[in-house]
């Protein structure tokens, strides 16, 4: 809504950026979001759309061909699409969170050869450290390269990859014991992680020569973008195409992007959570029982009251994750506590919301239906709430150390 989430503080480029965003949200996105999701099609003319407003250049440097933004500019605008659509928002996520890794840890190579295309949304990223059994423990990790020659030979299966289908260029996080002895690596497996770039075609099945991308997962919401595993047998990859150029720093470099990506969550949270309070307190207002508007009912007005002020907290809260993010400081904090609260405070909001629809929320018909679905997903995207609050915790004791 108009009085609710908005940012203080920003110059005239970027309120520019938001009023265009915002604007074909409204006329691209909501009106189709619904029938597309429902039928698990990938939005194509969405991301056209997004890929002619120069979205996927947003925060790529402009020697690069991008727009050379901020990362509060970009999750204010990811807040805006989630509010129309939250699956096109983690259609960019993954390609900035790549992008962002390129632009910070890549070889000067790297960057020439990958950024430019990226910008123009002609390459689109994805990347991947989770698997099959690994939840949140990423020292678990048992996908492996080994070095052969000039080249490096990669075996493992990765898990939930959003845009498994449609990217072309893969970050993958495996471990590379190379230069450590099997004591070592056991006893730090963090330094002996590597982050591989994979370029492949778009599509399922083998991608390339031993990479296949099995066919979509099917899920109960965060339908549209393509959710996929990635099987690496016998992937060869040449040196060059380590990140940074040198093994052992790859588990820091997707924390890094990481930090990038919950910034993000927590924006989609407060996207998802907006339009939540907007569905209800639009049907609030249409509803009658007892002769009146069901807004005119005490009980709802204090739902929604709650409702609005959540949203309001959930903006600030992301809103300064980014801003400190940008100034070059350490955000996992402010990440997290944004990350664990947006979501949080989403689904309390679209609960809200469903509840004030009453018997039709349950409906397909009603927007608020595939908010009830989406909501759940931010809940474990990009870390538990329990792995944020552990994160929050230990952040809390260095800096309130006690000094007995």
């Amino acid at each position: 809504m108009a009085r609710l989430a908005r940012t203080h503080g920003l110059t005239d480029v970027q309120q520019e950026i938001l009023s265009t965003v915002r604007d074909f949200v409204d006329k691209e996105i909501i009106p189709v979001a619904t029938e597309l999701e429902h039928r698990d099609q990938y939005p194509q003319q969405i991301v056209d759309g997004l890929k002619e407003l120069g979205l996927f250049g947003l925060m790529i440097p402009e020697e690069y061909g991008g727009l050379g933004e901020s990362l509060l500019t970009y999750a204010l605008c990811v807040e805006e699409i989630a509010r129309g659509w939250m699956s096109v928002s983690g259609i960019i996520n993954t390609h900035f969170i790549v992008a962002y890794m390129l632009k910070q840890h890549g070889t000067q190579e790297q960057k020439d050869h990958f950024l430019p295309r990226m910008a123009a949304g002609d390459v689109r990223g994805a990347f991947s450290m989770s698997e099959p059994g690994l939840g949140s423990d990423v020292s678990a990790i048992t996908s492996k390269a080994v070095k052969d020659g000039d080249e490096y030979v990669l075996n493992g299966q990765k898990m939930w990859l959003t845009n498994g289908g449609t990217s072309t260029l893969v970050a993958v996080l495996v471990r590379s014991d190379e230069g450590h002895s099997p004591e070592e690596a056991a006893a730090k497996p963090h330094k002996s992680m590597t982050t591989f770039l994979i370029e492949k075609e778009a599509g399922f099945g083998e991608v390339r020569p031993g990479l296949t991308i099995p066919g979509k997962i099917d899920k109960m919401g965060y339908k549209g973008v393509d959710t996929t595993e990635l099987i690496m047998d016998g992937l060869r990859l040449p040196a060059n195409r380590v990140l940074g150029g040198v093994t052992g720093r790859g588990f820091y470099q997707m924390m890094d992007g990481v930090e990038v990506g919950r910034v993000n969550v927590a924006a989609r949270g407060c996207g998802v959570a907006q339009r939540a309070f907007e569905l209800g307190v639009r049907y609030a207002q249409q509803r009658h029982t007892f002769g009146k508007p069901i807004a005119q009912h005490q009980a709802i007005q204090f739902k929604l009251a709650e409702m609005a002020t959540k949203v309001e907290a959930a903006h600030a809260m992301m809103v300064n994750a980014a801003r400190k993010k940008d100034s070059g400081e350490r955000n996992d904090l402010e990440a997290g506590m944004a990350k664990y609260l947006a979501s949080e405070y989403c689904k309390e909001v679209v609960e809200d919301a469903f509840r004030i629809h009453g018997g039709y929320g349950f409906s397909k018909e009603y927007e608020i239906e595939r908010l009830y679905r989406e909501a759940p997903m931010l809940l474990i995207g990009e870390g538990t709430a329990e792995i944020q609050k552990m994160i929050i915790g230990r952040r809390l004791l260095e800096e309130y150390r006690f000094q007995g």
